[in-house]
Protein backbone atom coordinates (compact mmCIF):
# COMPACT_ATOMS: atom_id res chain seq x y z
CA UNK A 1 0.00 0.00 0.00
CA UNK A 2 1.44 3.41 -0.74
CA UNK A 3 2.45 5.90 1.81
CA UNK A 4 -0.22 8.34 2.26
CA UNK A 5 -0.04 11.59 4.76
CA UNK A 6 -0.68 14.98 4.68
CA UNK A 7 -0.48 18.29 6.65
CA UNK A 8 -3.79 20.41 7.04
CA UNK A 9 -3.58 24.14 9.22
CA UNK A 10 -6.32 26.18 9.56
CA UNK A 11 -5.84 29.45 7.97
CA UNK A 12 -6.63 31.27 11.22
CA UNK A 13 -3.29 32.57 11.78
CA UNK A 14 0.20 32.20 11.05
CA UNK A 15 2.03 28.95 10.88
CA UNK A 16 4.10 28.87 14.36
CA UNK A 17 7.14 26.31 14.82
CA UNK A 18 4.57 23.13 16.12
CA UNK A 19 3.42 23.43 12.98
CA UNK A 20 6.50 22.94 11.40
CA UNK A 21 7.33 19.76 13.78
CA UNK A 22 4.04 17.99 12.59
CA UNK A 23 4.98 19.63 8.48
CA UNK A 24 8.13 18.12 8.89
CA UNK A 25 7.46 14.44 10.62
CA UNK A 26 4.44 14.04 7.74
CA UNK A 27 6.81 15.35 5.09
CA UNK A 28 10.37 13.40 5.83
CA UNK A 29 8.51 10.00 6.72
CA UNK A 30 6.43 10.40 3.17
CA UNK A 31 10.29 11.19 1.54
CA UNK A 32 11.96 7.85 3.48
CA UNK A 33 8.68 5.82 2.54
CA UNK A 34 8.78 7.02 -1.15
CA UNK A 35 5.54 8.44 -0.30
CA UNK A 36 2.64 11.27 -0.91
CA UNK A 37 2.63 14.63 1.01
CA UNK A 38 -0.54 15.96 0.54
CA UNK A 39 -1.05 19.86 1.74
CA UNK A 40 -5.30 20.53 2.97
CA UNK A 41 -6.12 24.13 4.43
CA UNK A 42 -9.07 22.78 7.12
CA UNK A 43 -10.96 26.25 6.29
CA UNK A 44 -14.51 25.51 7.91
CA UNK A 45 -14.46 28.41 10.03
CA UNK A 46 -15.26 30.93 7.51
CA UNK A 47 -15.65 33.76 10.02
CA UNK A 48 -12.05 33.72 10.97
CA UNK A 49 -10.31 32.01 8.14
CA UNK A 50 -8.25 34.76 6.07
CA UNK A 51 -6.83 34.45 2.88
CA UNK A 52 -3.62 36.42 3.71
CA UNK A 53 -3.29 33.84 6.09
CA UNK A 54 -3.81 30.87 3.90
CA UNK A 55 -0.84 32.63 1.71
CA UNK A 56 1.53 33.03 4.20
CA UNK A 57 0.83 29.30 4.61
CA UNK A 58 2.37 28.61 1.32
CA UNK A 59 4.95 30.89 1.24
CA UNK A 60 6.81 29.79 4.76
CA UNK A 61 5.92 25.82 3.52
CA UNK A 62 7.70 26.90 0.21
CA UNK A 63 10.77 28.58 2.41
CA UNK A 64 11.41 25.73 4.61
CA UNK A 65 11.77 23.36 1.58
CA UNK A 66 8.51 21.39 1.77
CA UNK A 67 6.49 20.91 -1.40
CA UNK A 68 3.29 19.20 -2.11
CA UNK A 69 0.71 17.69 -4.51
CA UNK A 70 -1.61 20.09 -6.23
CA UNK A 71 -4.56 21.01 -5.94
CA UNK A 72 -4.50 21.77 -2.88
CA UNK A 73 -8.39 20.31 -1.06
CA UNK A 74 -9.84 23.29 0.80
CA UNK A 75 -12.56 22.05 3.17
CA UNK A 76 -14.70 25.16 2.45
CA UNK A 77 -15.25 23.75 -1.62
CA UNK A 78 -16.58 21.40 -0.15
CA UNK A 79 -19.58 21.74 2.32
CA UNK A 80 -21.68 19.72 -0.03
CA UNK A 81 -19.94 16.77 0.73
CA UNK A 82 -20.15 16.67 4.60
CA UNK A 83 -23.77 17.52 3.75
CA UNK A 84 -24.37 14.24 2.02
CA UNK A 85 -22.95 12.74 5.47
CA UNK A 86 -25.06 14.21 7.23
CA UNK A 87 -27.70 12.91 5.55
CA UNK A 88 -26.65 9.71 5.80
CA UNK A 89 -27.16 10.01 9.87
CA UNK A 90 -29.46 11.79 10.06
CA UNK A 91 -31.73 9.35 7.76
CA UNK A 92 -30.06 6.64 10.13
CA UNK A 93 -31.43 8.53 13.33
CA UNK A 94 -28.13 9.19 14.48
CA UNK A 95 -28.49 13.37 14.34
CA UNK A 96 -30.66 15.34 16.24
CA UNK A 97 -31.47 18.77 15.97
CA UNK A 98 -29.95 20.76 19.04
CA UNK A 99 -32.04 24.51 19.54
CA UNK A 100 -29.84 24.81 22.49
CA UNK A 101 -27.83 28.01 22.87
CA UNK A 102 -24.18 28.01 24.59
CA UNK A 103 -25.52 30.03 26.92
CA UNK A 104 -28.52 28.30 27.97
CA UNK A 105 -26.20 24.81 27.47
CA UNK A 106 -23.47 26.14 29.91
CA UNK A 107 -26.91 27.38 32.56
CA UNK A 108 -28.34 23.84 32.39
CA UNK A 109 -24.56 22.40 33.34
CA UNK A 110 -24.12 24.61 36.23
CA UNK A 111 -27.52 23.53 37.36
CA UNK A 112 -26.22 19.99 37.38
CA UNK A 113 -23.20 19.74 40.41
CA UNK A 114 -22.80 16.34 39.28
CA UNK A 115 -22.49 16.91 35.12
CA UNK A 116 -20.48 14.86 33.35
CA UNK A 117 -17.06 15.73 31.67
CA UNK A 118 -15.34 14.59 28.87
CA UNK A 119 -12.04 15.25 26.85
CA UNK A 120 -13.83 18.61 25.53
CA UNK A 121 -15.20 19.55 28.77
CA UNK A 122 -18.66 19.72 30.25
CA UNK A 123 -20.63 17.12 28.63
CA UNK A 124 -23.88 18.43 26.55
CA UNK A 125 -26.47 17.27 29.23
CA UNK A 126 -29.00 16.21 26.08
CA UNK A 127 -31.64 18.97 26.67
CA UNK A 128 -32.69 18.25 22.93
CA UNK A 129 -32.26 14.47 22.52
CA UNK A 130 -36.20 13.72 22.70
CA UNK A 131 -37.77 16.36 21.70
CA UNK A 132 -40.97 15.11 19.83
CA UNK A 133 -41.18 15.43 16.18
CA UNK A 134 -43.88 17.70 15.69
CA UNK A 135 -42.11 20.04 18.96
CA UNK A 136 -39.14 19.94 15.98
CA UNK A 137 -40.95 20.90 13.43
CA UNK A 138 -42.46 23.84 15.01
CA UNK A 139 -39.13 25.22 16.15
CA UNK A 140 -38.05 24.57 12.57
CA UNK A 141 -40.83 26.85 11.66
CA UNK A 142 -40.18 29.24 14.08
CA UNK A 143 -36.58 29.74 11.88
CA UNK A 144 -34.96 28.48 15.19
CA UNK A 145 -31.10 28.15 14.56
CA UNK A 146 -29.72 24.65 15.80
CA UNK A 147 -26.62 22.48 15.65
CA UNK A 148 -27.05 18.90 14.28
CA UNK A 149 -25.53 16.45 17.42
CA UNK A 150 -24.83 12.88 17.29
CA UNK A 151 -26.70 10.48 19.80
CA UNK A 152 -23.65 8.96 21.07
CA UNK A 153 -25.33 6.30 22.61
CA UNK A 154 -27.60 5.06 19.56
CA UNK A 155 -24.27 5.61 17.54
CA UNK A 156 -22.31 3.41 19.69
CA UNK A 157 -25.11 0.60 19.74
CA UNK A 158 -24.76 0.50 15.88
CA UNK A 159 -21.11 -0.63 15.81
CA UNK A 160 -19.28 -3.65 17.36
CA UNK A 161 -17.64 -1.04 20.11
CA UNK A 162 -15.28 -4.40 20.89
CA UNK A 163 -13.43 -4.09 18.06
CA UNK A 164 -13.81 0.02 17.21
CA UNK A 165 -9.89 0.45 17.99
CA UNK A 166 -7.08 2.11 16.02
CA UNK A 167 -3.00 1.78 15.95
CA UNK A 168 -0.65 4.03 17.37
CA UNK A 169 2.71 4.11 16.38
CA UNK A 170 4.90 3.29 18.76
CA UNK A 171 2.02 1.95 20.92
CA UNK A 172 0.23 -0.84 19.10
CA UNK A 173 -3.77 -0.81 19.35
CA UNK A 174 -6.09 1.58 21.01
CA UNK A 175 -9.45 0.79 22.49
CA UNK A 176 -11.49 3.18 21.45
CA UNK A 177 -14.28 4.89 23.96
CA UNK A 178 -16.10 7.77 22.11
CA UNK A 179 -18.57 7.88 24.85
CA UNK A 180 -16.85 10.49 27.30
CA UNK A 181 -17.64 12.86 24.13
CA UNK A 182 -21.34 12.92 24.65
CA UNK A 183 -22.95 13.98 21.98
CA UNK A 184 -20.96 16.14 19.90
CA UNK A 185 -21.89 18.42 17.60
CA UNK A 186 -21.16 17.71 13.82
CA UNK A 187 -22.43 20.63 12.08
CA UNK A 188 -23.96 24.38 12.95
CA UNK A 189 -25.79 27.09 11.37
CA UNK A 190 -22.57 29.37 10.82
CA UNK A 191 -20.13 26.05 10.27
CA UNK A 192 -22.02 23.40 8.05
CA UNK A 193 -19.62 20.65 9.11
CA UNK A 194 -17.43 20.29 12.35
CA UNK A 195 -13.69 19.45 12.21
CA UNK A 196 -14.42 16.03 14.03
CA UNK A 197 -16.41 15.14 10.47
CA UNK A 198 -14.59 17.32 7.90
CA UNK A 199 -11.31 15.53 8.85
CA UNK A 200 -12.31 12.06 8.91
CA UNK A 201 -13.99 12.33 5.75
CA UNK A 202 -10.80 13.84 4.26
CA UNK A 203 -8.49 11.58 5.32
CA UNK A 204 -10.47 8.99 3.95
CA UNK A 205 -11.48 10.67 0.32
CA UNK A 206 -7.87 11.12 -0.01
CA UNK A 207 -6.06 8.55 0.50
CA UNK A 208 -4.82 9.16 3.35
CA UNK A 209 -3.01 6.33 5.84
CA UNK A 210 -0.78 7.54 7.88
CA UNK A 211 -1.70 10.98 9.99
CA UNK A 212 0.83 12.60 12.12
CA UNK A 213 -0.33 15.37 14.30
CA UNK A 214 -0.20 16.59 17.70
CA UNK A 215 -0.86 14.59 20.79
CA UNK A 216 -3.46 17.51 21.81
CA UNK A 217 -5.76 15.46 19.15
CA UNK A 218 -5.18 11.71 20.62
CA UNK A 219 -8.50 11.89 22.51
CA UNK A 220 -10.06 12.97 19.76
CA UNK A 221 -9.29 10.30 17.60
CA UNK A 222 -11.90 7.93 19.35
CA UNK A 223 -14.59 10.31 18.08
CA UNK A 224 -13.20 9.55 14.61
CA UNK A 225 -13.02 6.04 14.66
CA UNK A 226 -16.48 5.58 15.42
CA UNK A 227 -17.29 8.22 12.32
CA UNK A 228 -15.14 5.39 10.24
CA UNK A 229 -17.41 2.83 11.39
CA UNK A 230 -20.59 4.55 11.22
CA UNK A 231 -19.71 6.06 7.14
CA UNK A 232 -17.77 2.80 6.40
CA UNK A 233 -13.96 4.34 5.83
CA UNK A 234 -10.90 2.78 5.97
CA UNK A 235 -8.91 3.64 9.21
CA UNK A 236 -5.49 4.99 9.03
CA UNK A 237 -2.60 4.43 11.59
CA UNK A 238 -1.97 7.41 13.62
CA UNK A 239 1.26 8.99 15.11
CA UNK A 240 0.35 11.84 18.07
CA UNK A 241 3.50 13.91 18.62
CA UNK A 242 4.66 15.75 21.66
CA UNK A 243 3.39 19.30 21.51
CA UNK A 244 6.39 22.15 20.99
CA UNK A 245 6.73 24.42 23.77
CA UNK A 246 7.77 28.04 25.21
CA UNK A 247 10.58 28.66 27.66
CA UNK A 248 7.78 28.50 30.13
CA UNK A 249 6.41 25.01 28.92
CA UNK A 250 3.31 26.37 27.80
CA UNK A 251 2.15 25.16 24.37
CA UNK A 252 2.42 26.93 21.35
CA UNK A 253 -0.33 28.78 19.54
CA UNK A 254 -1.28 31.15 16.61
CA UNK A 255 -1.03 34.15 18.84
CA UNK A 256 2.62 33.48 19.89
CA UNK A 257 4.17 35.69 17.71
CA UNK A 258 7.68 35.18 18.69
CA UNK A 259 7.31 31.90 17.24
CA UNK A 260 5.26 32.11 13.96
CA UNK A 261 7.80 31.56 11.08
CA UNK A 262 6.81 34.84 9.45
CA UNK A 263 8.50 36.77 12.58
CA UNK A 264 11.64 34.45 12.51
CA UNK A 265 11.52 35.07 8.70
CA UNK A 266 11.70 38.60 9.33
CA UNK A 267 14.61 38.17 11.86
CA UNK A 268 17.05 36.86 9.45
CA UNK A 269 16.38 33.35 10.75
CA UNK A 270 17.42 30.41 7.91
CA UNK A 271 15.24 27.79 6.99
CA UNK A 272 17.88 24.95 7.94
CA UNK A 273 17.70 27.19 11.66
CA UNK A 274 13.99 26.47 11.86
CA UNK A 275 13.78 23.02 10.85
CA UNK A 276 16.74 22.51 13.55
CA UNK A 277 14.86 24.52 16.42
CA UNK A 278 11.97 21.50 16.06
CA UNK A 279 14.27 18.57 14.68
CA UNK A 280 16.69 18.72 17.78
CA UNK A 281 14.85 21.04 20.46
Amino acid sequence: MEFVTRFAPSPTGYLHLGHVYSASLAFNAAREAGGRFILRLEDIDTTRCRPEFEQEIFEDLAWLGFDWEEPVRRQSDHFEDYDALLSVLFDRGLLYPCFCTRKEIAAEIARSPSAPHGPEGAVYPGTCRNLSESVRAVRYEAGEPYALRLDMARAIDTVDLASLRFMEKDKGWIACDPAPFGDVVLARKETPTSYHLAVTFDDAIQGVNHIFRGQDLFQATHVHRLLQALLNLPTPLYCHHGLISDGRGRRLAKRDKDATIKNLREYGYRAEDVIKMVTYG
